[in-house]
């Protein structure tokens, strides 16, 4: 059979056997310039779950029946400051109030100048983040309570940027709408 193939072809069997390698060879090299990087540019720290080190230690991390009456820093839990972030695809927006709910501070993505699509990166969170915890230092909040509203890239970073501004955050609560029965969705866009 391989008399038959060399008589035919009058040309070795192993070139044509390096013939086929080199073709795989080069095949392979082609879709070597549309890998995506492994690396992922996001904020530094975003994708680690370890956000305080009080969590490195075994305890109860879910709240009971005396957490109310929990002291942290020398205050009630109840009675610590709040801050809301409500985070979408579009902006974050942070609120800080008090326990009885009275607004002390409002900052947007917006406000501290991202514009645009730059408002929705975790980027513009973790920057407001800080900017709104420096704010919350000079009114004499150290100890805060975060929860956190809705789907978006800031979510992580913004609860990371509070703690890296100075404020030690003693529980976050996730406080996303989930609706069971959504109205129907919009017809599908044609592209």
């Amino acid at each position: 059979m391989l008399s038959a193939i060399r008589n035919t072809l009058r040309v070795p069997v192993t070139t044509a056997t390096r013939l086929f390698q080199t073709s795989v060879v080069q095949a392979s090299d082609k879709f070597d310039h549309k890998r995506i990087p492994l690396e992922d540019e996001g904020v530094q720290g975003e994708k680690i779950v370890d956000l305080d080190s009080a969590l490195k230690v075994k305890q109860n991390l879910f709240p009971t029946l005396d957490s109310d009456n929990l002291l942290f820093n020398g205050m009630l839990y109840k009675d610590l400051p709040i801050c809301n972030i409500r985070v979408s695809h579009n902006n974050t927006i942070f609120t800080l109030t008090d326990a009885a709910g009275t607004v002390k501070v409002i900052r947007s993505c917006g406000m501290e100048g991202f514009k645009n699509t730059k408002k929705g990166t975790n980027i513009a969170a973790q920057t407001t983040a800080i900017s709104i915890a420096t704010r919350a230092i000079d009114r004499g909040f150290k100890t805060i309570r975060v929860r956190v509203q809705g789907l978006g890239p800031g979510r992580l970073a913004a609860v990371k940027g509070l703690q890296m501004g100075g404020l030690e955050i003693i529980s976050i609560t996730d406080n996303t709408h989930v609706s069971w029965n959504p109205p129907r969705a919009r017809k599908a866009r044609r592209l």
